[in-house]
């Protein structure tokens, strides 16, 4: 990829220029944290429940204490660093430090990146595949934001064999959780329902202000655990995402769906019309 801004521990770097060491907890065992934000207008939305989340997954994760001036240093300077990104993505991460090849931590400093970049916008509506692996609801790091992604990445590449965009796991219960990088939701009568944290799903920033902002607005919104299966017979779904907003599902393995329904229409303008009205909700 090219175009990205990166800034590592202080100093903004080419996009392919080294930047880690060798022995980084975070490229040996995949022991850190991150968040993606949305860019819009050169500005940052949803940061501060993005900066709280980040907070949440070290602590879960038994990190030390955040350097919270040199993540708002590192989101500056990438910002700053050439004409403002017009739609785009910020991605910031905290790994832990070097540390030995095991899986014991060091005892030296976090290791801080900030990276920026514009991306294109979302599709109109997204196409899911359903993947035959399951989601831990009872792991140790189960709603956490880690960069452990290994397992997200093969289940997209089974979702993109086969002509999908993006993949949905169940849990070891056999209930609907989650995607790959964003939250789901169904339409089932006259209400919205998604899966509740107890899932194993993450607590998507776009999942939490959807929920906020659709029951302010007096649509329906049941947070509660869902077969599987409802993806067979719901009359729409949709995904949410930092980048995506809201995103109506066309399609879920061999079964269209309306897209956009009348629910998730009304959804998508709602956080349109909500997020208009500032960037930090």
């Amino acid at each position: 990829m090219t175009g990205v801004r990166v800034w590592v521990d202080g100093t903004l770097r080419g996009d392919a220029e080294p930047a880690l060491g060798a022995l980084d907890h975070g490229v040996t065992v995949g022991d850190g944290a991150f968040e993606t934000c949305k860019i819009v207008g050169g500005q940052v939305f949803a940061a501060a429940r993005h900066r709280q989340r980040l907070r949440r997954t070290t602590a879960g994760l038994g990190l030390p204490e955040l350097d919270e001036d040199a993540l708002d240093n590192g989101i500056a300077a990438v910002l700053a660093a050439g004409e403002p990104i017009v739609f785009g993505r910020l991605r910031y991460t905290v790994t832990g430090g070097i540390g030995p090849l095991g899986s014991d931590r060091g005892s030296g400093p976090l290791t801080y990146i900030v990276t920026a970049a514009e991306v294109p916008r979302p599709e109109p509506t997204a196409h899911l595949s359903v993947t035959p692996w399951t989601r831990n609801e009872r792991s140790a790091v189960a709603g956490l934001k880690t960069t452990s992604y290994a397992e997200n990445v093969v289940a997209l590449a089974y979702a993109r064999e086969r002509g999908a965009g993006e993949a949905v796991f169940a849990n070891t219960r056999g209930e609907l959780s989650e995607c790959t990088g964003s939250n789901i939701f169904v339409v089932v009568g006259d209400q919205i329902h998604t899966p509740p944290l107890s899932s194993g799903c993450l607590a998507g920033i776009t999942r939490e202000l959807t929920i906020e902002w659709c029951r302010e607005a007096g649509i329906a919104v049941v947070e509660e655990a869902l077969p599987l299966s409802v993806l067979h017979t719901a009359q729409e779904v949709f995904i949410t995402s930092s980048t995506r907003d809201v995103q109506p599902v066309r399609q879920v393995d061999g079964r269209v769906v309306a897209a956009p329904g009348p629910l998730t229409a009304r959804a998508a303008e709602v956080f349109a019309t909500r997020a208009a009205h500032g960037m930090d909700p």
